[in-house]
Formats: structure tokens, sequence, C-alpha cells
């Protein structure tokens, strides 16, 4: 099984550099679920813990069945799913995590979280069904 470690801060700049990095990692045609999961789970991070809060983002695995993980300093900020009003600027990126990920959670350590999700990237894979609606902006 394949695997790509980064550790990085949390900035608005390390949000592309992350999902290049993945880009390059998965290959282009597999990567835009992982590359988007990396990108909410990291402005998640700077949203809420601050910008230059140093996290560490894995990636395992590869096409049919790929894990992302995002391990942050804060056991105690715990993202939660929540339903976003239409007219709100934020709080839809666990929803857009929910609806593409096989499945998503978050284990406390010591001194430390991590939010994960696990993908099937394989092209021909419809997600199982699950449909994202975005609406409002």
């Amino acid at each position: 099984m394949s695997s790509l470690t980064l550790h990085l801060l949390a900035t608005p700049g390390a949000v592309p550099l992350a999902r290049h990095a993945v880009r390059e990692h998965l290959g282009p045609g597999a990567s835009p679920d992982a590359e988007l999961c990396v990108s909410e789970l990291l402005t998640n991070a700077l949203a809420h813990l601050g910008e230059g809060t140093p996290v560490t983002l894995r990636i395992t695995g590869r096409a049919a069945r790929t894990r992302v993980e995002l391990t942050d300093p804060d056991p105690h900020a715990r993202p939660v799913l929540r339903e976003a009003s239409g007219d709100a600027e934020s709080g839809r990126g666990l929803a857009l995590l929910d609806a593409l990920a096989l499945q998503w959670g978050v284990v406390r350590g010591p001194g430390s979280k991590t939010v994960w999700c696990e993908l099937e990237l394989d092209p021909g894979h419809t997600h199982r069904g699950r449909v994202a609606v975005i609406t409002g902006g």
C-alpha cells in the first residue's frame, strides 16, 4: 500500500499545495474526491484552530480504497456534521466529506485528534448512490 505523509502548517497557501501533492500521489484521474476532502479538512483546521496550526496529512492506499487523515494538536475541538442554512457562507465542508466518503470519523489521541475518511476512487464508482446537494450562495 502506497502512502503519502505531509507535515505542514494550516495556512491558506497550504491548501493548494496539499491538493497538488495528492494529485501527484494518486494521479489526476483518481484524485478529485481526495483533493476536495483534503481541502475541506485543511480549511476546517484553519477556520477552527487558527492559521499556523501544525497538522499532518496522510494518504494511504490507492485507487479502489484510499484513506485521508488530518491530524491536529487539539483533541477537544470535535468536528460536527451540521446542516447549513441556504444563505450561510460556511458550514458545508463536513456535508461534502460525508457525501463523498464511504465512511468518516474522528479519533482522539493524547494531545491530538485525527479526522479521517475513506474514499473509493475507482473511476467507475458511483458513491453507492449518495448525492450531495449544496444550495445557497
